[in-house]
């Protein structure tokens, strides 16, 4: 597996969970569930991206520039997810806030993949490819699996 392989299984994740997301309504489990679920995603994804591939890319000075544009969109898009904590599900300013978000992260998305992804295989050897896709699946990993023990240690016991 080569890093934009690696990438592009959890682009596949955002996607779907952006249009689940954006089928719910109102204040219901789902709508919180499928929430927590994109914002866990979309932090794992760019703290092990941003660490294991952006970072990377600044090494070469073609590089520099789309990793800048790239790590700014994440901050973006964490900033959006913020908004939402911040809104009531039940709000009416809700949903079009999700689209938002979702517009944003499938703009990040389509970018990478048409653009970045293009730059970086000319960057990149095959072996740096492969290298990254492993250092980024193990710290995309690890930091699920702390999300998924922080949440657990959330949910109320009855």
């Amino acid at each position: 597996m080569n890093i934009f392989e690696a990438l592009r299984e959890s682009h596949t994740v955002q996607r779907h969970l952006s249009a689940l997301l954006l089928k719910t309504s109102g204040d219901t489990p789902e709508r919180h569930t499928l929430f927590k679920a994109l914002k866990g995603e979309l932090a794992v994804h760019a703290l092990a991206e941003d660490r294991h591939f952006y970072i990377p890319l600044m090494q070469h000075d073609a590089g520099i520039d789309l990793s800048r544009h790239a790590i700014a969109e994440h901050h973006q898009i964490d900033e959006l997810v913020e908004a939402l904590e911040e809104t009531e599900a039940s709000s009416p300013g809700w949903l079009p806030l999700a689209r938002k978000l979702t517009e944003k992260v499938e703009h990040h998305l389509h970018e990478e993949e048409q653009r970045f992804f293009q730059m970086a295989g000319k960057l990149l050897t095959d072996a740096q490819k492969a290298s990254l896709a492993r250092e980024y699946l193990s710290e995309y990993n690890s930091a699920r699996a702390e999300l998924a023990v922080t949440a657990e240690n959330c949910v109320p016991v009855a």
